[in-house]
């Protein structure tokens, strides 16, 4: 008998310390919400994010939930790790935030939206795989100067990109296959649009409800099956010298300068006088250069393009 009491209370022993352990490595993926608070703490301090300075927030395994940002001047970098949707709920939510950095994580199957900025400005999404969520990223209600770049957005039901907000910038995106790759909602106005691949979705572009003047160049159209739907909005679909390459656009280039010899009509409003003959091919600077050189480069082309549309006008 107590050779097999002793027997037992090892074999328990062990079963305790497996189960502890299991427990443990399972604790490490977050399974409900994550804050990063106002004051720079974790919420729940056991969620996978690491941080030194209170300034960059470096994920350490996958999030299975949400993220709620209340803290201004960060960066959250997700180290190529996954946030996970787990039904309807948003995957990370900035309201009222600025100067935060999204960056090199992927964020999928939320029921709601990959990433919804309110009431946010200057901050910067770049880097991210955005995958098969209902809508990718949205940004409303007066959120302005934010940066979109270099992010794979692809396979989300509905909008990969939704601006109902302005003066923006959209650049180096690659925009597969989604519902509709970008759209420019409600009072848009003044959103800059370069460098992106628009490939495969529903529909390319829409522009409806009254935005306008959104600055729409070096963008590749292709094989969308509607590559631009514009309903009561007006936007400008190049830079006064070289607009967007269109994968329909049947058009001659006699002189051999890379730009058609006829425009490419969207609709009556909307006119690409200076389609590309070929795909664009976005310059490889470093990324702290390439981003200011194109804010430059976009302003300039901006002031160069209603002044001239502004002294045709008075003619």
């Amino acid at each position: 008998m107590n050779r097999e009491y002793a027997f037992l209370m090892v074999l328990l022993t062990i079963l305790v310390v497996s189960s502890s352990t299991a427990l443990e490595v399972q604790g490490v993926e977050a399974s409900a919400t994550v804050y990063i608070r106002a004051d720079g703490s974790i919420d729940p301090p056991t969620a996978p994010i690491s941080t030194l300075d209170n300034v960059t927030y470096v994920f350490t395994d996958d999030i299975n939930d949400s993220i709620v940002i209340e803290r201004d001047n960060i960066i959250v970098d997700g180290a190529f790790h996954i946030v996970e949707g787990t039904g309807v709920d948003i995957g990370i939510t900035l309201s009222g935030r600025t100067n935060v950095t999204i960056k090199n994580m992927t964020i999928k199957a939320f029921g709601g939206t990959s990433i919804s900025l309110s009431n946010s400005a200057g901050n910067s999404i770049s880097g991210n795989n955005i995958t098969n969520n209902m809508y990718g990223i949205w940004l409303e209600s007066s959120s302005r100067h934010n940066t979109i770049s270099g992010n794979n957005i692809t396979n989300n039901y509905n909008n990969g990109i939704s601006l109902y907000s302005s003066n923006n910038i959209v650049s180096g995106n690659n925009i597969l296959n989604n519902g509709f790759g970008i759209s420019l909602i409600g009072l848009s106005l003044s959103n800059s649009i370069f460098g992106n691949t628009i490939l495969n979705n529903g529909c390319g572009i829409i522009s409806m409800n009254n935005s306008a003047n959104n600055l729409i160049f070096h963008n590749n159209f292709i094989n969308n099956t509607i590559q631009v739907s514009s309903s009561g909005s007006t936007d400008f679909w190049d830079n006064g010298q070289q607009g967007n390459y269109w994968s329909d656009y049947n058009g001659t280039d006699s002189n051999q300068d890379g730009i058609g010899d006829t425009p490419y009509i969207i609709e009556e409003n909307n006119t690409d006088r200076y389609p590309l003959m070929a795909q664009y091919v976005i310059p490889e600077f470093p990324s702290f250069l390439f981003l200011p050189l194109f804010f430059t480069a976009t302003l300039l082309a901006s002031i160069v393009y209603k002044r001239k549309h502004f002294y045709s006008a008075e003619r």
